[in-house]
């Protein structure tokens, strides 16, 4: 190959995200200098965090670029070596964005073994989003046996592993989802012990329902109404790990409707950022690994076919539209 294509942020959204915000181009494939690799892209990971990434705000990471390669994960496998650490057909996990190839130093690249994982999970449940379940469940919500977790979002990436993991450890475990057959995947596949669909009409009455004695623990990655029903029922000294807000991406206001529960149940939160806590990565990635390889963490995954599909199939991951890991197949 001696070109490429790969998708560059062509302008920021005004509200919501349209193809138009996106610009396929062909590139030149370059040339290697000294200790680097040349890696051709399998899979590309689509995350909600993208959509904060296009805003000319501040926040915890530089904007994405205009005219430049969208950020994003992908797995692949090195075709050209100048680096003694890796090999032609190794398989790699990297930050090569929204493109068909890739240049790295090394730096920021992982080693994959696929003998017992499929090379696609490395995005999902035994990449960034398994992390993130692992670190807010046992750092920030810190489960205990016999307790109840809400979860939201609970048949995508991170909520699916959050659940099962919550299980794992002897807690009840309740998600919150849009539609019928997501609840039917999260508690017929996932095993969590109930599913409340938002958008059955009777949201609050149905968590209700499928909390009876409260909630311990929050993993909440929506906001607006999901949240402030959650909040209404959180037992005393409770935890909630704030992991995004989707709700409000396309700039909806976001207020939190409950905030007094904060005071009266004592409750604690805590947003945070999975990539600034590689010290315990390892650790985490070695149990997902471990439960993906063993058949104990399930998981699912919605796939877009090559780069061109890459802004349909994220403007639908933020209207809901996946249904698990959203990943786009580009070889």
């Amino acid at each position: 190959m001696t070109t490429y294509k790969r998708l560059v942020l062509a302008s920021r959204p005004q509200g919501e995200v349209v193809p138009e915000n996106f610009r396929l181009e062909e590139v030149a494939v370059p040339a290697l200098n000294e200790g680097e690799v040349l890696i051709r892209n399998h899979y590309l990971s689509l995350d909600p965090y993208m959509r904060m990434r296009m805003e000319d705000v501040k926040s915890y990471a530089a904007p994405q670029a205009l005219g430049e390669t969208m950020i994003g994960g992908t797995v692949g496998e090195i075709v050209e070596s100048k680096n003694p650490k890796f090999a032609i057909g190794d398989k790699v996990q990297g930050m090569m964005g929204w493109a068909e190839m890739g240049v790295s130093d090394g730096t920021l690249l992982r080693k994959l073994d696929t003998t017992h994982i499929p090379l696609s999970a490395y995005l999902g449940s035994v990449g960034m989003p398994g992390m993130t379940a692992w670190y807010g469940l046992t750092q920030i919500m810190q489960p205990k046996e016999g307790e109840t977790i809400v979860v939201s979002a609970a048949s995508g990436a991170v909520g699916s592993v959050v659940g099962q993991l919550a299980k794992q450890r002897g807690c009840r475990a309740v998600g919150i989802a849009g539609g019928k057959d997501k609840c039917d995947y999260v508690v017929n596949e996932l095993g969590f012990d109930a599913c409340v669909d938002y958008k059955a009409g009777n949201l609050v009455g149905d968590l209700e329902k499928a909390t009876p004695k409260g909630i311990d623990a929050v993993f909440e990655n929506v906001g607006g109404k999901v949240f402030d029903a959650s909040l209404a029922r959180m037992n005393p000294f409770g935890r909630i790990a704030l992991c995004g807000m989707i709700a409000g991406y396309d700039g909806e206001p976001m207020p939190i409707n409950n905030a007094r529960v904060f005071l009266t149940m004592r409750l604690t939160m805590r947003g945070f950022i999975v990539s600034e806590h590689m010290d315990l990565w390892p650790q985490g990635l070695k149990e997902l690994g471990t439960l993906v390889a063993t058949g104990k963490l399930k998981f699912r995954e919605s796939v877009s076919d090559g780069l061109a599909s890459a802004p349909d199939a994220f403007i639908g991951l933020l209207k809901g539209k996946n249904f698990g890991k959203q990943l786009v197949k580009l070889i």
